[in-house]
């Protein structure tokens, strides 16, 4: 039973304000950085991004690129204002439809006012409109744009979309995504996922693509050149596209005879890490002046000086091998970058391995004795090798010889299980170092703990088994030793 207490006059005033409920909290900004101690201003708080439309103009010649990014997302708080991460300018922004006042602070953040604030679990639509010459537009120094003698190329990490289009800039917000990009007659344009359609009009052709699966800012990519570009179906039906700038010259020959072997590489790998998490495959070659591939999601990008020296299938197994630890399977911060680049060079040793060209223990076994104990190849840390160390080799090699240990302790039953295990139980999500060895010791049974923090963590050169690892002598250098390492270059 409720009470009701009558108090007269100014008392019954007081009382009633006293018993008032307390107004809502005043809405806050989004945080201009997603807590990423590596990267603290990439991406941003407040709010998850669920799909991306982008409906896009690339003028080739003179690298003028002009589009409307439709964002659908969630507000995470009560928003009085938010950010995206952008270096173009941008013309207008709408919010629900209603203009919405916006500015810039630091290197790359577009700052955004609706004209009414946003609540809690509140899902928008913001629209960005917006214009620029992405080769020109340097954020630190540097562009993540690679212009080509016939168009450009977005492809980098950890950072690619601020020169193309505004984004929650770090892999923890993951999205589905469909990139339209009207180019000028005869030529292409190239991005993630499935051709939807293709269609010319008055001198212009638009291509429409779409990515289904949860994708990473960084892992989209945009290509406008003149390609040749190849189409065919793997057995189990999935698309496949692979194109090749028409001016690679005497790389091209490789370039194809490594990229058109990807559906054959790709149903290799599934032998070990279980089946293509996505609905298309491919890769491409643009005549960049780059020297390293990245795995954007479904297409990898590939330099033409990765077959300086001939076919090199080794690198297209590196880069489809992320697919499933990388791509579908996302680091939850820059500091587990192992499990992305110690499982795509472990992917290349397997391959190895299969050719018949030197064993992954092998492989291992050279690894380790090519870098004696004082050198500085020990000190970084694979498990958080800081962001200055990201893609230094210790995390690709150092990191993949900490599988084969994990191997030899596990055996090859729990450890082809735990390959296999690991993106089918984390598909499409995002995961850190710590939950794969929690999961290694799930598969196992064993205690592993300090199995990974002697490979991973140790500022020293682990004390090898010598049935595990060659001591006291370097090993002959393993046939695909050279061929394994083409690609391992800084991305900037």
């Amino acid at each position: 039973m409720r009470h009701r207490l009558i108090v007269p006059g100014a008392a019954a005033a007081a009382l009633l304000l006293l018993a008032a409920p307390a107004s809502a909290a005043e809405p806050t900004p989004g945080a201009p950085g997603a807590g990423d101690p590596y990267y603290p201003d990439y991406g941003n708080g407040g709010y998850d991004v669920s799909h991306y439309d982008l409906r896009l103009t690339y003028r080739p010649k003179t690298d003028e690129l002009a589009g409307t990014a439709t964002l659908l997302a969630t507000a995470r708080q009560d928003l009085s204002r938010f950010n995206l991460d952008f270096a173009l300018d941008v013309t207008e922004v709408r919010v629900n439809g209603k203009k919405a006042r916006f500015g810039t602070s630091g290197a790359h953040e577009l700052r955004i006012t609706p004209a009414e604030p946003l609540a809690e679990g509140e899902k928008a639509t913001v629209v960005v409109r917006y214009h620029g010459t992405p080769s020109k537009v340097k954020v630190d120094g540097f562009t993540s744009w690679h212009r080509t003698p016939d168009g450009g190329v977005a492809a980098n990490e950890p950072e690619s979309a601020w020169w193309w289009f505004p984004s929650n800039d770090h892999p923890t917000d993951k999205a589905s995504y469909d990139i339209s990009v009207a180019v000028p007659e005869g030529t292409q344009a190239l991005s993630n996922g499935t051709l939807q359609s293709q269609r010319t009009r008055a001198g212009w052709t638009r291509f429409n693509w779409r990515s289904r699966a949860p994708q990473a800012t960084y892992l989209a990519t945009l290509a406008v050149g003149r390609f040749d570009i190849t189409r065919s179906e793997t057995d189990s039906g999935l698309p496949v596209i692979n194109a090749y700038s028409k001016d690679l010259g005497e790389h091209e020959g490789a370039a194809r005879a490594s990229v058109e072997r990807t559906a054959e590489l790709t149903e290799w790998l599934e032998n070990y890490f279980g089946s293509y998490p996505f609905d298309a495959l491919g890769g491409y070659v643009p005549n960049t002046d780059t020297t390293f591939a990245l795995e954007t999601q479904t297409r990898p990008f590939y330099s033409p000086d990765d077959f300086a020296d001939g076919s090199n299938t080794s690198v297209v197994v590196h880069e489809m091998a992320h697919q499933w630890y990388g791509d579908s399977v996302s680091v939850k911060g820059w500091k587990d970058i192992w499990l992305n680049e110690g499982f795509a060079r472990y992917a290349q040793w397997l391959w190895s391995e299969d050719q018949g060209e030197g064993t992954a223990q092998e492989l291992a076994d050279y690894a380790y004795a090519s870098h004696p104990a004082d050198d500085p190849f020990w000190k970084v840390a694979p498990g958080d090798p800081g962001p200055d160390n990201q893609f230094h080799r210790a995390v690709y090699d150092r990191g993949a010889m900490a599988l084969q240990a994990l191997r030899n302790r596990i055996g090859d039953k729990d450890f082809l299980a735990l390959l296999k295990g690991w993106p089918k139980a984390h598909r499409g999500g995002n995961a850190e170092v710590g939950d794969f060895v929690a999961y290694a010791e799930k598969v196992s049974g064993k205690p592993l703990a300090g199995l990974f923090d002697t490979w991973l963590y140790q500022p020293s050169k682990p004390a090898a088994h010598v049935s595990a690892f060659t001591a006291g002598r370097t090993p002959e250098r393993p046939r695909s030793w050279k061929q394994i390492h083409t690609a391992d270059h800084p991305r900037r």
